[in-house]
C-alpha cells in the first residue's frame, strides 16, 4: 500500500475520519449505557430516601419540583428533599435530606459530588450522627459552620465544601417550609414532572 503524502488536505481527511469513527463509537456506547445508568440513579435515589428517613419500606408520592430546583418526596414516614449547590469546592454538590414531621433532620445522603477524595468527599460521613459535624436531630434553616459563627464543625481543610453542604441542607428546609406554607394557605404550586 502506498503511503499517503503528508499534505494539509490529506491530514484533514484522515483526522476527520478518525473523529467521525470515534464520535460514532462514543454515541453507540452512550446509547447502550444510558438506560442502565438511569436505572442505577433511580435505585440510588430510592435507597437514599429510605436511608434518610430510616425506613425499610416507603410509600412515596409523586415528587414535587419547586422553583428553586429542590425536589420534594413526600412519604408515609417523613419528607425527603433533594437540593443542589453549584458552588462546592469541586463543583456541584447534590444532597438528599430527610425531615420528620417537626422539620428536624432525620438523615441525609450525598447523591452527587466532585469534591476532593479524603477531604470534601468526607461530607457523606462528617455530618452524620455521632460525628464531629453532627446535624442529625437539628432544626435546619440557618445552619452554618463555626468559622462563620455557626454551631456546625466544618470538615477539616474543607470549609468550602462544608458551606456548600449546609447551603443544600438549608435550601432543603426552605423548600419544605415553603411547600407547607403553600399547603396551609391554599396557594397553588406548579409541579413539573
Amino acid at each position: 500500500m502506498k503511503k499517503l503524502e503528508s499534505t494539509l488536505p490529506n491530514m484533514v481527511i484522515v483526522l476527520t475520519l478518525i473523529a467521525v469513527v470515534a464520535g460514532l463509537a462514543l454515541g453507540y456506547v452512550n446509547s447502550i449505557t444510558a438506560g442502565p445508568i438511569e436505572e442505577i440513579k433511580k435505585q440510588q435515589l430510592a435507597d437514599g430516601i429510605k436511608a434518610v428517613l430510616n425506613a425499610d419500606e416507603l410509600q412515596v408520592a409523586e415528587p414535587q419540583t419547586r422553583d428553586n430546583g429542590a425536589v420534594i418526596y413526600y412519604t408515609d414516614k417523613g419528607t425527603a428533599v433533594q437540593t443542589t449547590d453549584p458552588n462546592g469546592f469541586g463543583g456541584k454538590l447534590t444532597v438528599l435530606v430527610g425531615f420528620n414531621e417537626e422539620g428536624l433532620i432525620q438523615g441525609y445522603r450525598v447523591l452527587e459530588t466532585a469534591e476532593t477524595p479524603g477531604l470534601g468527599a468526607k461530607a457523606g460521613e462528617w455530618f452524620q450522627k455521632g460525628q464531629k459535624g453532627d446535624i442529625i436531630g437539628k432544626q435546619a434553616g440557618n445552619l452554618t459552620v463555626s468559622k462563620d459563627g455557626g454551631e456546625v464543625d466544618a470538615i477539616t481543610a474543607s470549609t468550602i465544601t462544608s458551606r456548600a453542604f449546609l447551603r443544600c441542607v438549608n435550601a432543603a428546609y426552605a423548600a419544605l417550609s415553603e411547600a407547607k406554607t403553600d399547603a396551609q394557605t391554599g396557594a397553588t404550586t406548579q409541579i413539573d414532572n
